[in-house]
C-alpha cells in the first residue's frame, strides 16, 4: 500500500528554489509566456501542482510539504515594500491611490453579492458564497482562516474551511494568469508606452545609466532592516489585534517598515551610518526580489486540489463567473479610472492579485509587465498600499456586515 510522502522545512524550501529556477527556464524558452508577462514562480508552482496531483490520483500518494517559512519570506517581502515607501513619494500617490482603493472596495461588495447569489442558486445558505467572495479571494489564505471559527461556530457551516480554502486555491491560480494578458492586451490595444522609455533619448540604453550600487553592506544594511521591521511589525500586530480586527500579520510589518524608512529619513544623508537609505536601496530590493519568488512559488506547492472534493461544483461556478466579472470590471472600470495610460495598464495587472489573489500575486503579475515593457514606479507605490493595508481594512468591516 503506497505511503504518504512528508517533506521537511529545508527539503521543501530547496524544492521551492528548483521550482522557481524551472519557472525562469520556461519563461526564457517559450516566447508566450514572456509575451503576456506570466509570472515565472507560478510556472514552477504549476509543475508542482500538475506532479502532486498526478501523484494523488494515479498511486494514491499524498504529498505534504512543511511551507513554515512561506509566511516569513511573506513577512520580509512586505518589510521591504514599507522600508521602500517614502513619504514624499506616497504623496504623489494620494488621488490615484484613492481612487483604486474606492473601485477595490466596490469590487469586494460585488464580488461577495456574486458568491452569495451562486450560493442561493445551489441552495445554500447565502452566506456561504461570502466563502468564494472577498473572505478567499481579496482576503486570501489568512483572511480565509481568521473567518473559518465564525462560520463553523456561530453558523454551523462545517466545511467552511475547505470551502475557503478551495476557493483561494482557484482564485490564486486564476489571479497569477490573469494579470499579465490583461496588461499585455490593453498596452497592445492602446499603443501604451513605459514613461521611463520615453524620456529615454535616442542611442541611450538602460544599461548606460547610473544604477545603484549591489555590494556586501548593502544587503547586510538591508537584512538589518528588514529584521527591525519584522520585530517592530510584530508588536503593531499585536496592537492591531486588540481592537478586534482580523488583519493578516504581514501587515504589520508593512507599517513597521514604512516608519522606521520615515522617522530615521532625516538622516538618510549621513553616509556610512546604518540608517543610509540610498546605499542600502538595492539590497532591499533584492532580498524583495527572491522572498516574493519563493513565497508564491511556496503558495503553489501547497495548493491540493483534491480537497475539493464535494464542493467542486459550487467552488469551480463561483469561481469562473468570480474571474470573468473581475476581467471584465479591471478592462472596462478599474483601466478607464486610473487614467487609460502604461500606469493604469500596469495597475490592472496588479487588480487581479488585489481581486482574485493576494498583494504578493499582484505584485508578482506586474513584476512581469514591467519587465517587458518597462517601469511603472507609481503602480508599485499605489497598488502595494491598497491591497496591503487599506483593503484589508475595508473587507473586514464589509464581511463583517454581510456574514450577520
Amino acid at each position: 500500500m503506497p505511503q504518504d510522502i512528508h517533506f521537511d522545512g529545508y527539503i521543501s524550501f530547496t524544492l521551492a528554489i528548483l521550482l522557481l529556477f524551472v519557472g525562469k527556464s520556461c519563461t526564457r524558452r517559450f516566447e508566450i509566456l514572456q509575451r503576456y508577462s506570466i509570472p515565472e514562480p507560478v510556472l514552477g508552482g504549476l509543475v508542482c501542482i500538475a506532479v502532486v496531483s498526478a501523484l494523488h490520483a494515479i498511486l494514491g500518494i499524498k504529498v505534504d510539504f512543511q511551507l513554515g517559512v512561506r509566511d516569513i519570506l511573506l513577512l520580509y517581502f512586505f518589510a521591504a515594500i514599507g522600508l521602500g515607501s517614502d513619504v514624499r513619494t506616497l504623496a504623489q500617490g494620494g488621488k490615484p491611490l484613492a481612487i483604486l482603493l474606492a473601485l477595490a472596495a466596490a469590487f469586494i461588495v460585488v464580488q461577495n453579492l456574486l458568491g452569495m447569489a451562486v450560493a442561493r442558486g445551489f441552495g445554500l445558505d447565502h452566506r456561504v458564497g461570502l466563502l468564494t467572495g472577498s473572505i478567499s479571494l481579496t482576503g486570501g489564505v489568512g483572511t480565509t482562516l481568521a473567518w473559518v471559527p465564525h462560520f463553523v461556530n456561530q453558523l454551523g457551516i462545517g466545511n467552511a474551511e475547505v470551502i475557503g480554502l478551495s476557493s483561494n486555491m482557484a482564485g490564486l491560480i486564476a489571479a497569477c494568469s490573469i494579470g499579465g494578458p490583461i496588461a499585455t492586451f490593453l498596452i497592445r490595444r492602446h499603443g501604451l508606452q513605459s514613461s521611463d522609455e520615453a524620456k529615454l533619448g535616442v542611442g541611450v540604453r538602460y544599461e548606460d545609466e547610473e544604477r545603484t550600487r549591489l555590494d556586501y553592506n548593502s544587503v547586510l544594511l538591508a537584512l538589518f532592516w528588514l529584521n527591525a521591521a519584522l520585530i517592530l511589525g510584530r508588536g503593531i500586530s499585536d496592537l492591531i489585534e486588540l481592537t478586534g480586527l482580523r488583519l493578516p500579520a504581514f501587515v504589520g510589518s508593512l507599517l513597521a517598515g514604512i516608519l522606521l524608512r520615515n522617522i530615521t529619513s532625516t538622516f538618510s544623508r549621513q553616509k556610512g551610518q546604518l540608517w543610509h537609505w540610498d546605499r542600502m536601496r538595492a539590497g532591499v530590493a533584492l532580498v524583495s526580489d527572491i522572498c516574493l519568488g519563493v513565497f508564491l512559488t511556496m503558495a503553489l506547492m501547497g495548493l491540493q486540489p483534491w480537497q475539493m472534493q464535494g464542493v467542486a461544483g459550487f467552488v469551480l461556478t463561483a469561481l469562473v463567473l468570480q474571474v470573468i466579472v473581475a476581467i471584465a470590471f479591471t478592462v472596462l472600470v478599474v483601466f478607464f479610472f486610473m487614467g487609460r495610460d502604461y500606469e493604469a495598464a500596469v495597475m490592472s495587472a496588479g487588480f487581479g492579485g488585489i481581486a482574485l489573489g493576494s498583494t504578493a500575486t499582484a505584485i508578482a503579475n506586474m513584476s512581469a509587465v514591467t519587465r517587458e515593457h518597462g517601469a511603472a514606479p507609481r503602480a508599485f507605490i499605489v497598488v502595494p498600499l491598497v491591497c496591503g493595508f487599506f483593503i484589508d481594512l475595508v473587507n473586514a468591516l464589509v464581511i463583517g456586515f454581510m456574514a450577520r
